[in-house]
């Protein structure tokens, strides 16, 4: 793979879009400083995927993008691609089993905008970065690798610190894939860690949510059967309502049609008056309409008259107003006469003035004419004397800059020439300082921080090992205490749950409320059960629950007489008291044991009378000896009387422990236990926390011999730093010496050179400063003439004004005269106008004075005719008023009648309407009684069949009630618990079977791990001999002889640290931070150079990593670089001419506009030529 081109746009100060071309293997970038051709270095890092500013030289990844210029705009995109040949190779790692592998050429490109999105692409289609560096994983080329190696980039090097060291190792070793893949390994085992703990944090969850599941189906069971219960008295109780609500529905059916009946009787007589009020209303609206007629006539006739009146009016007034506007047309007439009679005489004299003023304007535009002349000749003078001026103020300035210049030489000069003699003084002053007594002293001391450092690392050694064996003491009492752990909750959660069936046998878990209420009251609640109080010989534990049977649930009082008078109120349920007194009389004498004999306390008469026998054929031999009240029972619990067996096996066959009693035994053994065990539980945390302690200890003395090694090394190499400091200070001390001798000569000989500048420089100010003193008299002579030209041009610009001015005013009076003229005429024009409008205007209004007299005469006459109609009109409206108001008495009277019909019918109609509103509620009420009945799933019929004749609905609402406070009682109900209690079952499997899994993988995963590191080790010690080799082969090459290593810090390969040992021809054997600046440099670059050699990388860019190079030993660097060129791609940045010769083919970057850099073409040969000169 070789670096074919690179394209940037957008970069840095590369605005335009410029290609970089690598045609060989050998390729230099050349320019000055600040020209951006480290920008091409830094496009290349980042497009590899550097996602530091920093080390791209900015404070944000935005920073890449041309920021403008004075001349250019900000660019809002940065865009660099990296093209490949891969004709030759193929890319490695994961990369290459993607359908990229077979090009032969790659293209990577990257591109940022102004919001910080970074997009890449590969060949054009767009991946993400890791897919970038996949391509690169194991050859060594990369963002932060070896094989890009910028200015300062030598000294990081130098200085990395063990693990920096290692990193480039593993590069080169290609195991750099290796630790990416153990991350995720490791990545992967703690998420697989997490998992597991989660999922047993779900199981516990899980087992819990089973636990109350199944609690919760019991109670939903027994909640559907009291569901069922309640929704049969439901039906019946809706059909109890039904029933009382059809008899009640019939007799509102009877009230409606009586209502209904009654209501039909006032409809009629209402009708009757109807009959008689329409007639009424008709005479009256048929005088209605002959009155609004005559009075329509009678407004209209009024309003005639009043337009006859209005128009006489208006003619009046009309005439009135063309009398005044005659008058005034006749005044303003009158008045446009005289002012056009003024108008002609004015335009007269206008006239008069115009023809007067025309020679004075002639005279003044000759005197302007001859003002002007005079005017160019004096500035023409003054040009001639002005360039006469300029041409001696040059040669004045000329001659004041030389002096200048010679006064800076002679002073600048002196300066020198005191710099050298006080140089020369002080080189002759400075001591002989070629030895320092404290290098042996050092030494000594860094011979006993060695000898410490040794003691510590074999404390530490001594440490590790009882520190490992107290770790391994920790898990067996981890793992005895987890166990412990388990025993307590185990022992717990079967006394808890063994307590509560005994709890349930002896009747205290399904009391029902008002008996608990009843014992609360009472203050029986928490008295013992007598089978709680019981302790029973081993095997006669079948026989006392054959006797006493129920009375195990017995609660123990002091006297039963108290409360055997209160018995009648306790509620439902059964309950047993048990009096304690002493033993009653001795039974009728029989060679058996009694039952009570073997059971403690004493039961007084429960057990009175019954004998214990072994078994069934001892208890046969005496029963012809009992008395009716006695009897015999055996050990297996058969219970014979004088006429009569009993033998019950059910309970303890399903009862592994034997029945109350025996439970009562096994809940104490189970008590015991788990005493026990809380007691090893405490034991066990003891040891386990004396272990951890014992731990904690041992790693604190580790800690603190760690601190002490830090400690110590820090002082050795302080030490070792001092030492070697000093040593080089008095070799420094030695060469300083001979330099100074040889500098002392050198600043003897410019001493004398520059006395001898010196005065030349005095002797050439002399003559310059005379020259001067005759410059100043000509400059003297030139300035009066120039003074004497100005005054006299101004005096001829002064002239030139005046008459400029003159004739100006002139023009002005002229202009104004002729405007004049112009608007006096155009007022004659429009004066004329008017007085013919005003002529026109008048005798129009005498025609209509005229025609307005003539017609007053006619409306008068007419005005008198209409009103006298209005009269007669007036007379008739008055008849018809009266008429009408004898129908409307009538109306009134009717109409009285009619509403108190109305109000029968309303009332009527009220009630019958009420009737039927009750008679549809009823049936509503039915109808949803018939609803909610179908609701239950019960018909009528069925309901109605189980129902006495005397049911009532307060029965069985009550009896509803009763239901609900059961099912109340049972508190908060889960339908889906016992579906849920199946499918949260099947779901413990599943996350079973899932942990088995996990654990599966977190075991494979941890060998893959084991795997890695094993590999990683073998591969990075075979790639630490190898550089050891090549670093052994190169490094006499730079230095001409010496030697140089790596060596670990640390016994295990997977971790250690690598640090980089150097000897120099003719000095000790010492760490590469002793060495000197260019020591330093070249042990790197050889270290660099060894690393290629390993592994190379396809493409290596160095940036003026020969800047602190001597000839000598850039020779080296360029030779070896010629000789790894056949393998390794190189561009490298410099200003050295040697490093140039070494290249192939040269790129030249330059900044002619400011902030843009542009690629130049650069003469190859020309620029050896010129190398080698």
């Amino acid at each position: 793979m070789r670096l074919k081109e690179i394209k940037l746009a957008g970069f840095k100060s590369f605005v335009d879009p410029t290609t970089v071309s690598f045609p060989g293997n050998r390729g230099a970038v050349v320019g000055p400083n600040g020209c951006g051709k480290s920008n091409i270095i830094d496009a290349v890092r980042w497009v590899l995927g550097e996602s530091s500013a920093r080390q791209l030289r900015g404070e944000a990844l935005t920073d890449v993008i041309f920021n403008g210029s004075n001349s250019r705009q900000p660019a809002s995109l940065a865009s660099i691609e990296l093209v490949f040949d891969n004709r030759e190779a193929r890319p490695t790692g994961e990369f290459a089993k993607s359908r990229f592998a077979s090009y032969a050429e790659l293209a990577i490109r990257r591109e940022v905008n102004r919001e910080s999105q970074s997009v890449y692409y590969l060949n054009g289609t767009r991946c993400r970065r890791r897919d970038i560096a996949d391509v690169f994983l194991g050859t060594g080329f990369g963002p932060r690798s070896y094989s890009i190696i910028e200015q300062g980039m030598v000294a990081q090097l130098v200085e990395a610190k063990p693990d920096e060291l290692r990193a480039y190792l593993e590069e080169a070793a290609g195991i750099s894939k290796y630790r990416e893949r153990r991350r995720e390994t490791q990545n992967r085992i703690k998420q697989t860690v997490d998992n597991l703990e989660r999922l047993g944090d779900v199981i516990d969850e899980l087992d819990k949510q089973l636990a109350h599941l199944k609690r919760q189906a019991r109670a939903a069971e027994r909640y559907n059967t009291l569901k069922d219960e309640k929704r049969r008295r439901t039906a019946e109780w809706y059909a109890i309502r039904l029933l009382t609500l059809l008899a009640e529905l019939d007799r509102r059916e009877a009230r409606t049609k009586a209502l209904d009946a009654e209501h039909e009787a006032a409809l009629s007589a209402r009708q009757a008056i109807d009959t008689t009020l329409e007639q009424n209303r008709s005479a009256h609206a048929e005088l209605a309409d002959e009155q609004a007629s005559v009075q329509g006539d009678y407004y209209g006739v009024g309003a005639e008259a009043a337009r006859v009146e209005e128009a006489i009016e208006f003619g009046r007034k009309r005439l009135d107003q063309h009398k005044a506007d005659l008058e005034r047309t006749s005044a303003r007439r009158t008045g446009a006469m005289s002012e056009l009679e003024a108008d002609a005489a004015q335009i007269e004299r206008m006239k008069a003035q115009i023809a007067n003023g025309d020679p004075d304007v002639t005279r003044a535009e000759e005197a302007d004419a001859e003002a002007t002349a005079r005017l160019g000749q004096a500035e023409e003078r003054v040009r001639t004397s002005q360039r006469a001026w300029e041409d001696f103020a040059e040669r004045a300035a000329r001659n004041a800059s030389e002096i200048q210049l010679h006064r800076s030489r002679i002073e600048h000069g002196e300066q020198v020439l005191h710099r050298l003699q006080a140089r020369s003084a002080m080189l002759d002053s400075e001591p002989d300082v070629t030895t320092d007594p404290g290098v042996e002293r050092l030494a000594r001391q860094l011979d006993g921080v060695e000898h410490r450092l040794a003691t510590v690392d074999t404390e530490i050694g001594a440490n590790d090992r009882a520190l490992a064996k107290a770790r391994e003491a920790v898990d067996p009492c981890e793992t005895a205490l987890e166990q412990s752990r388990t025993q307590v909750h185990t022992a717990r959660a079967e006394l808890a749950a063994l307590s509560a069936v005994q709890e349930s046998a002896l009747g205290k878990s399904d009391l029902a409320d008002a008996l608990e209420r009843w014992l609360a009251d009472h203050g029986l609640e928490d008295e013992p059960r007598l089978g709680e109080r019981l302790t029973v010989e081993p095997g006669w534990e079948a026989a006392v629950e054959t006797v006493l049977g129920n009375a195990l649930e017995a609660i123990e009082v002091a006297h039963t007489d108290a409360l055997a008078e209160k018995l009648g109120e306790v509620p439902g349920g059964r309950l047993v008291l048990f009096e304690s007194k002493q033993p009653p009389p001795d039974a009728a004498p029989l060679d058996l044991p009694l039952l009570s004999d073997f059971v403690r306390p004493d039961l007084g008469s429960l057990l009175e009378g019954v004998f214990a026998a072994k078994s069934v054929t001892e208890a046969l031999l005496h029963r012809t000896g009992l008395q009716r009240s006695q009897s015999i029972v055996t050990g297996d619990g058969v219970w014979l009387g004088v006429d009569w067996v009993r033998f019950d096996k059910l309970d303890r066959d399903t009862d592994e422990s034997g029945g109350i009693v025996g439970r009562a035994r096994e809940l104490e053994s189970l008590s015991k236990a788990a005493e026990q065990a809380e007691a090893n539980l405490a034991e066990n945390g003891a040891r386990l926390a004396e272990a951890r302690r014992r731990t904690a200890t041992l790693e604190d003395e580790r800690d603190t011999l760690h601190e002490q090694r830090v400690e110590l090394t820090a002082e050795l190499s302080r030490v070792k730093t001092e030492h070697d400091v000093r040593q080089v200070r008095v070799e420094e001390a030695a060469a300083r010496a001979r330099r100074n001798a040889s500098e002392k000569d050198e600043n003897d000989v410019q001493i004398e050179t520059e006395a001898k500048d010196l005065e030349s420089f005095r002797a050439r100010l002399d003559e310059l400063e005379s020259d001067a003193a005759s410059l100043e008299t000509e400059g003297e002579s030139l300035q009066a003439t120039r003074d004497a030209d100005a005054v006299e041009r101004e005096r001829a610009l002064t002239a030139a004004r005046e008459t400029r001015d003159a004739l100006h005013r002139l023009r002005i009076e002229r202009q104004g005269l002729e405007a004049s003229l112009e608007a006096a005429e155009t007022a004659r024009a429009r004066l004329e106008t008017q007085c013919r409008d005003l002529d026109e205007r008048a005798g129009e209004l005498r025609t209509a004075i005229a025609d307005t007299e003539a017609e007053m005469p006619a409306r008068r006459e007419l005005l008198e005719t209409r009103l006298a109609e209005r009269l007669e009109l007036e007379k008739r409206l008055a008849d018809l008023r009266r008429r009408m108001e004898a129908i409307e008495a009538e109306i009134a009277t009717r109409s009285a009648a009619r509403n108190e019909v109305q109000q029968t019918v309303d009332e009527a109609r009220a009630r019958l309407e009420d009737a039927r509103v009750q008679r549809e509620r009823l049936a509503a009420d039915r109808d949803n009684l018939q609803t909610q009945l179908a609701d239950t799933g019960i018909g009528f019929d069925e309901a109605r069949e189980g129902l006495p004749a005397d049911a009532t609905e307060e029965q069985w609402l009550e009896a509803l009630e009763r239901v609900d406070k059961r099912i109340h009682r049972l508190g908060e109900i889960n339908q889906a618990a016992i579906g849920d209690y199946e499918v949260e079952s099947e779901r413990r499997n599943h996350l079973d079977r899932q942990r088995d899994d996990l654990e599966t993988a977190l075991a494979t995963l941890r060998d893959a791990i084991r795997r890695i590191d094993r590999e990683t080790r073998v591969r990075f010690k075979d790639t630490f001999d190898r550089v050891n080799e090549h670093l052994d082969a190169l490094f006499p090459k730079f230095f001409g002889g010496g030697h140089a290593y790596l060596t670990q810090t640390g016994p295990d390969w997977l971790d250690t640290g690598v640090t980089l040992m150097a000897r120099p021809p003719g000095k000790r054997n010492a760490n590469i931070h002793s060495l000197s600046g260019g020591e330093k440099a070249m042990t790197a670059v050889a270290l660099i150079f060894s690393i290629f050699q390993l592994n190379p990388s396809p493409v290596c860019l160095l940036d003026e990593v020969d800047a602190s190079l001597d000839d000598v030993n850039v020779d080296r660097f360029a030779d070896l670089i010629r000789e790894m060129a056949d393998d390794v791609q190189f561009v490298v940045i410099t200003h050295n001419k040697r490093t140039i010769a070494m290249a192939d083919h040269l790129l030249g970057v330059t900044m002619q506009e400011p902030g843009v850099s542009r690629l130049v073409s650069v003469d190859v040969e020309s620029t050896v030529q010129t190398a080698a000169g």
